[in-house]
């Protein structure tokens, strides 16, 4: 099966994470992804670690996989101007640099939407072009600390952390994604292109709102901000025997048969705990119950015993042991993969599906600039025109 963005072209002028991961999704259902890096490459060739050779650790290969790489000088009006002519030939031109960065280089919505009506321009931002914080730089912690994400953690342990995840990167460029999606259907119906805004600190504090306004939602506020069951400190896997197991329980109908896999049926009528409601009003207790209870069985025991009585339960795994989870190696989350330069590595497969069935597996991440030749071809410039740009030193052809 193809996948439903087959045809569709997409010039990705971003860098990192968060441009990535929206255009990784969009590979990943696809559509064809041009990846254009400045002549010292994406700086997450050089942020994540070790790799086999330089600039193509495994971050890099997981997030880049399927993209054709176009290394082009910038800085130079002959990249400027092999870019536009690129753009006029996509579908979607994505970019995270800066708004005034965009302007500078004249490869804002409105530049290039001039050229390429059809054209949808998406930008992800730090803080948009709107308001106080527009048009400041930022990265992932930035965002979790000013939009609350880090707050979280202040309220359920007493000190504010990042979550060691890169959690509003990816989460905002999946958003990103769905925006681009939103806006190819719009132009299926109107023909018409779109430019898309799309600020990281925006999005992330609507979740955080959304999640824990709760009481102070009402105005005047009927109670302080905060969800507190979800940020209960005990509110983390469970230890067993063994090890850990992740279990929650919360209808009626779950806590009851989890207070029978216990031994402690006496608690479905304990007025704490009988109900929704009642658990609520005592979450610290009915958490320290849950926390305390299943260090007599090892993980393996649990996990029957909760499945036979159909507690919502799973394993915990580490980093290291989520690539030997069997469930994601038998529906092929994870598998080997020959990458033609950097031997045999871990490939990540799509974790969604569409009815017909799968894509077709995306090619391995690509070598800095190993595409340049090709891609300018097929936006028609001549060959004489690309061995200018490769003997002016703006177009990239050595990998890194």
């Amino acid at each position: 099966m193809s996948g439903p963005l087959d045809g569709i072209r997409v010039l990705d002028l971003s860098a990192v994470v968060v441009g990535p991961i929206c255009s990784h999704v969009l590979c990943e259902h696809g559509a064809e992804v041009i990846k254009v890096e400045a002549p010292g490459g994406d700086l997450l060739r050089w942020l994540a670690g070790k790799g086999r050779s330089p600039g193509m650790n495994g971050k890099f290969l997981n997030f880049n996989r399927g993209k054709k790489s176009l290394a082009l000088d910038l800085k130079k009006p002959a990249g400027i101007a092999a870019l536009k002519r690129l753009a006029a030939t996509v579908d979607v031109f994505l970019t995270n640099i800066r708004p005034d960065a965009q302007e500078r280089l004249g490869v804002d919505a409105a530049s290039l939407r001039a050229l390429a009506p059809r054209l949808i321009h998406c930008s992800i931002t730090g803080f948009g072009t709107r308001g106080p914080y527009a048009g400041r730089p930022a990265y992932d912690t930035v965002i979790q600390g000013v939009s609350g994400v880090a707050g979280t953690f202040e309220a359920s342990t007493g000190e504010p952390r990042y979550v060691p995840f890169l959690v509003a990167d990816h989460t905002v460029g999946l958003i990103a994604a769905q925006m681009i999606g939103f806006a190819l259907y719009r132009r299926e119906k109107t023909g018409t292109g779109e430019a898309i805004e799309v600020p990281m600190f925006e999005n992330m504090a609507a979740y955080i709102m959304q999640e824990h306004l709760g009481a102070h939602s009402f105005r005047p506020p009927l109670g302080p901000p905060g969800d507190h069951r979800v940020l209960s400190p005990d509110g983390k896997p469970l230890p067993t025997k063994d090890g850990y197991i992740c279990v929650s329980a919360n209808t009626d109908a779950q806590a009851h048969a989890f207070f029978d896999a216990i031994g402690r049926p006496d608690l479905k009528t304990d007025p704490r705990f009988a109900t929704v409601a009642q658990r609520v009003q005592h979450t610290k207790e009915y958490f320290h119950i849950r926390a305390t209870s299943l260090g007599g069985r090892t993980t393996a025991e649990w996990l029957e015993i909760f499945d036979r009585m159909d507690v919502p339960a799973a394993p915990y795994n580490t980093i290291a042991s989520l690539i030997e989870d069997p469930h994601l190696r038998a529906v092929g989350m994870v598998r080997e993969e020959e990458h033609p330069t950097e031997g045999p590595t871990w490939a990540i497969g799509a974790p969604n599906r569409f009815s017909g069935g799968d894509a077709p597996p995306r090619p391995p991440a690509p070598r800095l600039g190993a595409d340049g030749r090709a891609v300018l071809a097929a936006a028609g410039l001549t060959e004489a025109e690309i061995a200018a740009l490769v003997a002016d030193g703006v177009l990239i052809e050595t990998a890194a």
